[in-house]
Order: structure tokens, then sequence, then C-alpha cells
């Protein structure tokens, strides 16, 4: 879709504020890119590695996290040209840079082929000699995405497992560059929660929205707000019963060895998916899940901590 014979084109690209640029990659949308060093996370408990191996990990997992932090940004550009017309009419959406008119269409897209670029790069250089191909999950995440934004985002459920996909692929292209297994367990939960925040996201925009849901975008009208309350009740469930048995999984204790205290991480995940879900509920920011993981909700923040922190002793506790 373009933008070009519109009043809100704005000025020439080389007027554009650096700022504008940089707020076009939507980069407070990168903290979901977390899920990329999942994997990491829990193979630091790993008993046998080394130090120098530990740190060779660390900096794989981390130059793949910022593989994805430029492919989902690549993508972030092409679907706001795409969406431009409807973003503009949109209560929120309409302050993007692209549908404000602070970045020209021709911008955005050079930008966004120069963040493949960049993308791709970073995950040939983090990929372990020998070891499985991150750059091919980086693709794959950045192709499906693609597809959401040029025509799959408009099927109802179809929507929610391609961002469910992508959460996936992240969680494996961490693996890979940590050259560490990766838990059956933990891909399932990492499913059913990414299902869950996309429902939860999809509830909120048609309680936000109303009934110009279905003309801001096909397939909220497709959604009635009854499955999506089921849904996510489902979800939930099956979330915290998948993550569960990953702290309780013959493989985890063998990485965390004997005094594995990982099991106490479950009341947290429990509390976080309830809070979560009861700001969506209550209309408080379900419709951005990256607002909360930034500290849109205190105590949610503060569950947040506290998981961490649990995760870190039992971290510590091995030797």
């Amino acid at each position: 879709m373009s933008a070009e014979g519109d009043s809100f084109d704005g000025p020439p690209p080389f007027l554009m504020h650096p700022l504008a640029l940089i707020r076009s990659l939507r980069p407070h949308q990168w903290v979901k890119n977390i899920f990329v060093l999942a994997a990491l996370v829990f193979a630091l408990g790993e008993v046998g590695v080394d130090a120098a191996s530990q740190v060779d990990r660390i900096e794989r997992v981390l130059v793949a996290a910022a593989a994805f932090c430029l492919g989902a940004s690549a993508i972030y550009l092409v679907n706001d040209v795409m969406d431009v017309e409807s973003d503009r009419l949109h209560p929120e959406k309409c302050k993007r840079p692209i549908a404000a008119g602070e970045v020209s269409v021709p911008q955005a897209l050079v930008l966004s082929a120069g963040c493949v670029a960049g993308a791709l790069w970073l995950a040939n250089a983090s990929t372990p000699e020998g070891g499985d191909n991150v750059m091919a999950v980086v693709g794959i995440y950045m192709v499906s995405n693609l597809l959401y934004s040029l025509k799959l985002k408009q099927i109802a459920i179809v929507d929610a497992f391609l961002i469910a996909l992508g959460f996936m692929l992240r969680v494996t292209a961490g693996a890979y560059a940590a050259a560490a297994p990766i838990s059956e367990w933990l891909l399932l939960s990492t499913l059913f929660l990414a299902l869950f925040l996309a429902f939860c996201k999809r509830r909120a925009e048609i309680d936000l929205l109303g009934e110009e849901a279905a003309s801001h975008r096909k397939n909220l009208g497709q959604y009635t707000p009854a499955f999506l309350d089921q849904a996510t009740g489902v979800l939930a469930a099956c979330a915290i019963i998948t993550y569960s048995m990953y702290t309780v999984d013959e493989e985890t204790a063998a990485k965390f060895g004997e005094d594995n205290h990982l099991v106490w991480t479950v009341p947290f995940v429990v509390f976080g998916l309830f809070r979560y879900l009861l700001m969506v509920t209550r209309k408080e920011a379900g419709g951005s899940p990256t607002k909360v993981l930034l500290g849109g909700d205190l105590i949610f923040a503060v569950n947040g901590v506290l998981w961490m922190a649990v995760v870190a002793s039992c971290l510590f506790a091995i030797g």
C-alpha cells in the first residue's frame, strides 16, 4: 500500500529526524527477544562446562538476539507501510512514524532492507562452528512474519499461531547459538504462552475499538469476546502445566543437579499469568504485552524480578 500523493507523506527523506527513524524500528518491541536468551539461561546450569565455553555461549546468544531485533524491525517497517492507511484511522497506531508522515515509505523500505541484511549477517556470526544454522532460523522468522504482514494476519487463529511460531523460533535460535539441547517442555510452554499473549492482545483490541474493530482489521471481526475469554483461560492453564513439567523434568534435573529447586519458580509464573489476565479483563494495558514487560504494571514487574532472582539462585547453587 502506498502513501504516495497523500498529505501525510510529510517532508522529503533527507529532512527526516533521526529519532523518527529509530522509533519506526519499534525498539521497545525488542524486549520480546528475551526469549532468545531462554535456552542460554537454563543451559548455564549444565554441569561440567568450563568458564571459557560459557562466555563463548553468552556472546553467541547475545548476537543471535541482536539478529532477531533487526529482523523484527525489518518486518515492522514493512507492516507499517502495508497498514499506513488503516493505522491513520486507529486511535493509537496513527502516532507511528510512517502513519504520521514522519518517515516516508521509500525511506522505510530502504531501512527495512538494511535491517534484513544486518539480521542475516549477525545470525551467521552467532552460529557455532559445526553447529545448527542460526541464520536459517532467523530467515524463516522473517519470511513467516512477512507472510503475516502481507496477508495471513487477516485470518483469525492463523494470525495467533504465526505470532507463536515467532517466539518458538526465538527459543530455537537461542539454543542453536548456545549449542544446547532444546527441551520439548520449554518449547511447548513457549507456544502456549505466546498464544495466550496473542489472544489477550486481540481481546484488548476489540475492547478498544468496539464496533469499529472489523473495519480496522478483518480478523478482529472474526473473533468474539466469548471465544477469546475461553481461549486465554485454556492457554494459561496449558502454559502453567508445561512450564511446571519443564522444571521437574529429568533432563532439567540433570542440568541443575540433585538440589534442583527450579520448581519454586512456578508460583511466580502462575501469578504473572493471572496478573496479566486481570489487566486484560480490566482493560489495563492488555493490548500491549511489551508495555507491561517494560514496567507498565509495578506488581507484574516486581513478580518478574522475583522470578529471575529465584532462577539466578538455582544457577548459583550449582557446584
